[in-house]
């Protein structure tokens, strides 16, 4: 397994750089495996994350946990929150953790030498005690998880635009099986 900085240096291989929400984003993925007992990052497909905003946390959380968007082990649900739910699929036993209400303020007290508060965020969220840094708080999940993973293989064609459609994320509309976009879920316009 790799160590704490090694997850780091690779996060910020990543990401170009190194920041604050990387490094909770480590740290959360870390904490998430442990509460769940299993080890991370993980080389199979029995952790899945759920993910509460895009950007630099979320890679912080799948560089230590072995969970990518690419893989189907991580999800995200765009709440623009740094919070991230792991769920290990063969229980399915769910964590959600996210940093302390007072993270923020601890940060600046633990790193007094620091030359700005994102500097602060940054050396602070390294070393701060995870009971201080972040809250674990076990959760049951509101979807199931056959209907998060889907069964592989998995295919229809939606009737309106006839574009293929996976993981069974189809609407029903009557005798109609439609694509998201053409149930009225667009988040784009064509044009």
């Amino acid at each position: 397994m790799p160590t704490f900085d090694e997850l780091l240096q690779k996060s910020a291989e990543l990401h170009q750089h190194l920041c604050p929400r990387q490094v909770l984003g480590v740290r959360m993925g870390l904490a998430g495996g442990q509460w769940l007992g299993l080890d991370v990052p993980q080389t199979g497909k029995r952790l899945l994350t759920i993910v509460e905003t895009d950007g630099c946390g979320a890679d912080g959380i799948a560089v230590a946990t072995g969970c990518w968007v690419g893989r189907r082990t991580m999800r995200v649900f765009d709440f623009g929150k740094v919070a991230a739910t792991f769920i290990d699929t063969a229980t399915g036993r769910a964590v959600r953790v996210v940093p302390s209400a007072n993270s923020r303020q601890l940060a600046v007290l633990a790193a007094p030498q620091a030359a700005s508060r994102w500097e602060s965020y940054l050396l602070a969220y390294q070393r701060m005690p995870t009971i201080e840094l972040l809250t674990l708080q076990e959760v049951r999940l509101e979807l199931s998880l056959a209907e998060i993973l889907s069964r592989d293989g998995y295919r229809v064609n939606c009737t309106r635009c006839g574009e293929e459609i996976i993981n069974e994320r189809e609407v029903r509309v009557g005798a109609e099986t439609l694509c998201r976009a053409c149930a009225g879920e667009r988040y784009y316009r064509q044009i």
